[in-house]
């Protein structure tokens, strides 16, 4: 099984008859044994909003209570990344919240459409489809083909994979608005879950209490300035790395005092070689990835010291919900002279870790059909109360240039504050960022414009 596109188990899929659409309450229940306080339960919606009394399907949803109900300020819902991640997996772990926030807020979370307990697909992309990285134009129409056939039993097994980029998801999420019984939400979007936010507070924006937008999403990109800003980033978190281990013992870096960038140009030359089979030299180039957005930087010197020893780690998980992704993200590709001017970007902006993740995202999507259902476009935000960014100055998965771009398209609408370390994800880095997002999220106080937090030491 190839790693790069998502692969979905069927868990509850269901398609009704054609009728009315209404969005009725949740009728909780348990949620399969999970802790006191969670409750599940599913919400009828329609396949295509365009046909609002057509077919449908159950979107899965858990519910966090909050502790102390005398002081509940409302609901907080929480936007899933990946794209493909769980949602329902947040409110019944508790995980991705401070305490005050599990005190004041009842937390409700979803899978999106063709994400595990909400209509996933099952389906298999060929196990001899071509590598991530192309070599040549046979390459890039085996790829292109075989994406389409992969497309096609998705298609077959989940009524809703046509019907799965974030704008239609947005819709979703008013109709779980309006089955919670809330006037207005406070949202929390975390990475790619971003995205849902984004297109949420442009459809909806009267019905948004408050929205915080950690690790921005840029939908507003060439593909190109996709390509390049995000191997810039992985680039960058590289670098960070090199320095760090500079600055520290061999206690804390194995690798202090040698030549890091040399003994890395070594490992990819290997893994060009077949050094490392079965993983390809994409996979070793993408290693950095998970432990650079932590970040866990003994860890990744360990890892290099292992690679240099020629000792394979276990593959890197490169998952995407093509559903979801290749309906926001049109990969215009017409060949592979194309391709290889952007493969080119990306090393040029990478001259470390070559690709970053945007090549990633090219191969998933080569061959959807155009144009996709959520274009990228430049955002048009009217909300009441400022939209609030929070984005590490060093995050590998989404630039920070992604956020000072999305925030000044927001202008006055949004407000951007810096958290000045590293990794993906920021909001409970530090007492400060932690602070920042609960005094907004809860007592609506907007931090001032330029605002920071200092780097977790």
């Amino acid at each position: 099984m190839h790693p790069v596109v998502a692969l979905f188990s069927a868990l509850g899929l269901a398609v009704t008859p054609a009728g009315p659409h209404k969005s009725p309450g949740l009728d909780w229940g348990e949620c399969d044994g999970k802790p006191d306080g969670v409750v599940c339960a599913t919400l009828t919606l329609p396949v295509d909003w365009a046909r609002p009394h057509g077919p449908t399907f159950e979107m899965s949803v858990a519910k966090r209570f909050a502790g102390k109900t005398e002081r509940r300020v409302g609901t907080l819902v929480f936007l899933p990344g990946g794209p493909g991640d769980s949602g329902m997996d947040r409110p019944i772990e508790g995980d991705r919240f401070s305490q005050e926030q599990l005190d004041r807020f009842d937390i409700v979370s979803f899978d999106p459409r063709t994400v595990a307990r909400t209509a996933a697909p099952t389906c298999a992309p060929q196990p001899d489809r071509p590598p991530v990285v192309l070599r040549d134009q046979a390459d890039f129409d085996a790829a292109v083909a075989a994406n389409r056939d992969y497309w096609r039993q998705c298609r077959a097994t989940s009524p809703v994979f046509d019907h799965a980029d974030s704008a239609t998801i947005a819709r979703d999420i008013d109709a779980l608005r309006q089955a919670l019984g809330e006037p207005r939400l406070a949202l929390h979007g975390s990475s790619y879950g971003t995205l849902l936010g984004q297109m949420y507070a442009e459809q909806f924006p009267g019905r948004v209490r408050a929205m915080v937008l950690e690790s921005v999403f840029d939908h507003d990109l060439p593909l190109t300035e996709f390509v390049r800003t995000e191997a810039a980033a992985l680039q960058d978190s590289f670098d960070e790395f090199v320095a760090w281990c500079g600055r520290v013992t061999e206690t804390e870096c194995v690798l202090h005092g040698t030549d890091i960038r040399a003994t890395w140009r070594s490992i990819l030359q290997r893994a060009d070689g077949g050094t490392y089979r079965p993983l390809t030299s994409f996979e070793i180039a993408s290693t950095p990835l998970g432990l650079l957005q932590t970040p866990r930087w003994p860890q990744f010197a360990g890892l290099i010291r292992q690679l240099d020893r020629n000792e394979p780690p276990p593959p890197p998980v490169l998952d995407v919900a093509s559903g979801i992704f290749c309906g926001d993200f049109p990969a215009a590709v017409r060949d592979f002279r194309s391709y290889r001017r952007i493969l080119k970007v990306a090393a040029d902006a990478a001259p470390d870790v070559r690709y970053g993740a945007g090549m990633l995202a090219v191969s998933t999507c080569l061959g959807w059909p155009r144009p996709v259902a959520n274009p990228p476009h430049r955002l048009a935000v009217r909300t009441d109360v400022p939209v609030l960014l929070i984005n590490a100055r060093h995050d590998p998965r989404t630039a920070y240039q992604w956020a000072r771009h999305v925030a000044a398209e927001l202008g006055r609408h949004g407000r951007l504050v810096t958290y000045e370390g590293w990794g993906h994800g920021s909001y409970l880095r530090t007492p400060c960022t932690i602070a920042t997002v609960d005094r907004y999220l809860i007592d609506l106080a907007v931090p001032p414009p330029g605002a920071s937090c200092p780097a977790a030491e």
